[in-house]
């Protein structure tokens, strides 16, 4: 007998496993894979998939399913489920101890695993060929004022009080800060294996102007943080847009050779996607959707303390807006009767 499980995965990035079963991911992110077969899945905050299990085990037991934290140090047990064998009471504990996972800071199972996801034949969207803009986010660790942050291309992004859009739509002036953030090219010789004290970096609310209808190439390039020999997983969602993977690689990126290695062919799509220790994550998207779009890691507490980015694109071709959602900042008041 198959089984059919969907796993959503919200607020940390784990490891999954189903003791004594292996698991077939056939989907994620809403986009269907070429199915091929883990032991552990890892799964980073926010994203998606769904795995076919074949329940051929010795049916007079249960069997454990289990959740541990990757990319930081656990301390934690691990979350514990069981897989039930009907009849068995599926309260009735596994007769074993649940499976040990991979080491909490073990990169390459997590890296080949991304690797691994391509779109399945027949559900092949292609990629355009080129792109017309590239941007470079480099993620940081940082001091500000005495406060630890996380930052993009030495900016720590600051939410302001009077929405994007309303702002957008409306011409408020000084709503937010006019200046765009910086695109990354200057950040080619940062020595992303060194703990920098990034002395300069600072706060911001700024966005990025994007063409409209557009193909825009991000570079997502991990660095180290504010401790010797660490760098974190983070998973960057994209609101508004799929992007496609093109690749991921380990180290500095390199703007000459790596946009060599692309996958053109079979990509997958998705909207949520891990940038791995000291490594760099490519990914590539149509700007075709009129508004303005947050990307940021999706773990919440790295989002609040700065590490995330907004797009606006198309902003003209916005509706009017409705008086319903002014009332924060500089709105309070619109389109009152």
């Amino acid at each position: 007998m198959s089984c059919y499980i969907f796993f959503w995965h919200l607020i940390i990035t784990c490891d999954l496993s189903m003791q004594g079963h292996n698991m077939t991911v056939v989907e994620a992110d809403g986009h269907y894979v070429e199915p091929f077969v883990v032991k552990n899945l890892f799964i980073y905050s926010g994203e998606t998939y769904s795995v076919l299990v074949k329940a051929d085990q010795d049916p007079s037991r249960n069997y454990w399913i289990t959740s541990n934290v990757v990319s930081r140090n656990r301390t934690t047990p691990p979350g514990l489920a069981i897989f039930n064998y009907y009849p068995n009471h599926p309260k009735r504990s596994p007769p074993t101890v649940p499976p040990s996972p991979p080491a909490w800071d073990d990169v390459e199972p997590r890296l080949a695993q991304s690797l691994a996801i391509k779109a399945r034949q027949g559900y092949i969207h292609k990629p355009p060929t080129t792109s017309d803009r590239v941007i470079v986010l480099l993620n940081t660790q940082n001091n500000i004022s005495g406060y630890r942050h996380w930052s993009v291309n030495n900016v720590s992004f600051t939410l302001p009080h009077t929405p994007y859009l309303i702002a957008l739509k409306e011409n408020i002036a000084n709503a937010f800060d006019p200046t765009a953030p910086p695109d990354g090219s200057e950040f080619a010789n940062y020595d992303i294996f060194s703990v920098a004290p990034n002395a300069n970096a600072t706060t911001s609310n700024g966005i990025y102007r994007l063409k409209f209808n557009t193909t825009v190439d991000i570079i997502l390039q991990n660095a180290n943080t504010m401790n010797k020999n660490n760098s974190e997983t983070h998973p960057w969602h994209l609101h508004g847009h799929d992007f496609w993977v093109l690749g991921y690689g380990k180290g500095k990126f390199d703007v000459k050779n790596d946009p060599k290695k692309y996958n053109l062919e079979n990509p997958i799509m998705k909207n949520t996607v891990p940038v791995h220790p000291f490594g760099w994550t490519a990914l590539r998207f149509r700007s075709d959707n009129p508004g303005v779009w947050a990307f940021h890691c999706h773990i919440e507490s790295h989002f609040y303390m700065g590490m995330g980015v907004v797009f606006e694109e198309g902003i003209e071709r916005v509706g009017k807006l409705p008086s319903s959602i002014m009332g924060c900042g500089q709105t309070k008041g619109f389109h009152r009767p």
